[in-house]
């Protein structure tokens, strides 16, 4: 392992990218990290789209998207930008251009920046059908896409035009399909593709994206891309977001979770967090997660001794012991707390433990086991007991004397990175039973957590490790954001046995645990509830797409454990739909097509039917039950 890469676990140093020209704002080297947004008015209608665009100009955004789906769109990029201009807003615009290379051609004369999708510029559209390409033939469809992107950068020198290279997972070609699958693999050489001849054409104003819905996919085919390009001598900037994050808490969770892990590893020069909602909303979000990264600039150093074994490139789950229900194959427990004797809880997110501190409440919840103080665990433990319940002890760093002598077979150590000293790695191998609440006060509290966990295996140890965080919010997005980014590298990396999420503001107990088990499912180790892969809409968006998902959502919230996709279009519906169990697409104006998985099961449906047709497919394949009351 690099020191490098030793130094991006355990800091937030950025890595280091070039600068980009993007009309009169620039992103990458030591700019600040830019925020974006796009558009979803029709971009033939000049004024809504004016409008649209200073909201989200208002709102903070340093660039605005906007679709071109056509060379009509294209061409009336210049009305938008003129009257833009004319009215004081000159932030940079950004043509999103899918399926047609000239659209990208006239977009390049009238927006700052032109986003280009590799698995659609000159590939056919996606169709999940294995096409073989003997060396000859793949050599051949790379050189029409070489001669027609050289005439495409051409026009973008001429007119001082920057590019984004944006590969979406929804959207390989089967040309990459077939070589490589649909793996990070396969989206890395989609996008060097493109970037390898941008670097022989001597044209250096390119930003990258290479995005998925999947978290667990993004940040690592993002850790790839860097690792690429490096052995390449690249440095581009690279835009981030976790694509289709959904609307509500679960795009909130989802947006930080994935873009905050990149960010605290110093990847990322702009975001974009794709809300399915008003563009505009996207953007407080967005400037959160960005915010909340820059307190950790210049946090003090963390001593940290990173494991050989660890793959950052590939992580595994950390092996541990299973005790109980916690650490070895089971999934990432839920602690909470109920200190102020308060019982909000909503039974779909219910935690597995709930810690009490220094005696048995006056109301216990139905289901978790309990944690009391080591101190008072003896004689507590027989009220639990009396009243049907469990509970264990938990013990504090400075009460190591006192675990020989405790006969529970599990037991819960508050510890944090610099108290993991050699009596404290002693007592945890001569006691397996000790599952670790890992603390940490520190700036950079990622860091921290990742040093304890990277310390127990270098020292062989196999203690379950849950995440202790806390906080002090009183606005529930406040939290969703902070702690997602908190735990999502702890999450991707494999390290995480449990979180435990103390918030001390006003914030009700329901709120804290449907936050927790919403950032275990972001990041793809537990499902407590019904997942919805829907996109933020564009110009291409060819329904009422909030009105759609409230719709959706309302019929299928209860189905735990399905993954639903709620798509505006085709550019990544069925490609980003391949995760889900269903989709619904939009197939023509008021029209909608049905999926299940990879395959369209009905097309053309109208859109006022088409709901109660996606429940009617649900409960065809078994896979509806009716809500309990």
């Amino acid at each position: 392992m690099s020191l490098k890469l030793i130094k991006w676990i355990y800091s937030t140093i950025p890595v280091e990218t070039s600068v980009v020209h993007v009309g009169n704002v620039e992103v990458g080297g030591s700019n600040p990290v830019r925020v974006q947004s796009m558009t979803n008015t029709a971009t033939q209608d000049t004024e809504a789209c004016v409008e649209q665009a200073k909201r989200i100009i208002d709102a903070g955004a340093d660039y605005v998207r906007l679709t071109t789906q056509g060379v009509k769109e294209a061409e009336n990029l210049r009305n938008i930008n003129a009257e833009l201009r004319k009215q004081g807003y000159l932030n940079p615009l950004v043509a999103d251009v899918h399926f047609t290379p000239k659209v990208a051609d006239v977009a390049a004369l009238y927006a700052e920046k032109v986003r280009i999708n590799p698995g659609n510029y000159l590939d056919a559209p996606r169709t999940f059908k294995q096409v073989d390409y003997t060396d000859e033939e793949y050599a051949v469809e790379l050189q029409k896409i070489r001669e027609r992107l050289v005439e495409f950068l051409a026009i973008c020198k001429e007119n001082h035009t920057a590019i984004r290279i944006g590969v979406n997972h929804g959207s390989l070609s089967d040309r990459i399909m077939t070589r490589y699958g649909d793996t990070p693999e396969g989206m890395v050489e989609s996008c060097m593709e493109f970037l390898r001849v941008c670097v022989e054409q001597d044209f250096s104003d390119v930003v990258i994206s290479i995005k998925a819905s999947n978290t667990v996919i993004m940040v690592r085919t993002v850790r790839l891309l860097v690792d690429v390009m490096e052995k390449e001598g690249m440095k581009f900037p690279i835009h981030l977001g976790v694509t289709e994050a959904g609307d509500g808490e679960d795009g909130r969770i989802k947006s930080a979770l994935g873009t905050g892990t990149l960010l605290a590893d110093g990847y990322g020069d702009t975001i974009r967090v794709s809300l399915s909602e008003e563009p505009e909303l996207e953007i407080p979000v967005a400037r959160k997660i960005v915010d909340y990264i820059a307190q950790r600039a210049d946090h003090p150093y963390i001593p940290g001794v990173a494991n050989d074994s660890f793959n950052f490139l590939s992580p595994v789950k950390r092996e541990t012991t299973s005790i109980r229900n916690i650490g070895g194959d089971n999934v990432p427990v839920v602690v909470a707390e109920r200190l102020d004797g308060k019982f909000e809880t909503n039974d779909q997110f219910m935690p597995d433990y709930i810690y009490a501190a220094k005696s048995i409440p006056a109301t216990l919840e139905n289901g978790p086991d309990y944690i009391v103080d080591a101190d008072v665990w003896a004689e507590e433990k027989e009220k639990f007991e009396a009243a049907g319940k469990k509970c264990w002890p938990a013990f504090s760093h400075n009460q190591l004397y006192a675990v020989g002598a405790c006969q529970a077979e599990l037991k819960f150590l508050f510890i944090p990175y610099m108290a993991l000293t050699d009596e404290a790695v002693a007592c945890l191998k001569a006691h397996p039973e000790i599952v670790i609440l890992s603390q940490s006060n520190h700036p950079n509290r990622i860091g921290e957590h990742r040093a304890l966990v990277h310390q127990l295996m270098n020292e062989g140890l196999k203690n379950p490790v849950i995440f202790f965080q806390h906080y002090s919010e009183n606005d529930v997005e406040n939290l969703q954001v902070k702690s997602a980014i908190d735990m999502g590298a702890l999450i991707l990396d494999g390290l995480c046995d449990g979180i435990f999420l103390y918030n001390q503001g006003t914030l009700t107990h329901a709120q804290v645990d449907a936050t927790a088990f919403g950032i275990l499912q972001a990041g793809r180790v537990r499902t407590s509830k019904t997942e919805y892969i829907s996109c933020p809409g564009c110009g291409r968006t060819l329904f009422s797409l909030q009105s759609t998902i409230a719709r959706v959502k309302a019929a299928t919230s209860h189905l735990k454990g399905l993954k639903i996709g709620i798509m505006g279009c085709i550019v990544n519906g069925p490609g980003e739909m391949a995760d889900a169990d269903y989709g619904y697409v939009g197939a023509g104006r008021g029209k909608i097509s049905l999926y299940k998985q990879k395959e369209c099961i009905e097309k053309n449906i109208p859109e006022e039917e088409a709901v109660d047709k996606l429940i009617a497919l649900i409960k065809a394949n078994g896979d509806y039950h009716e809500e309990e009351k």
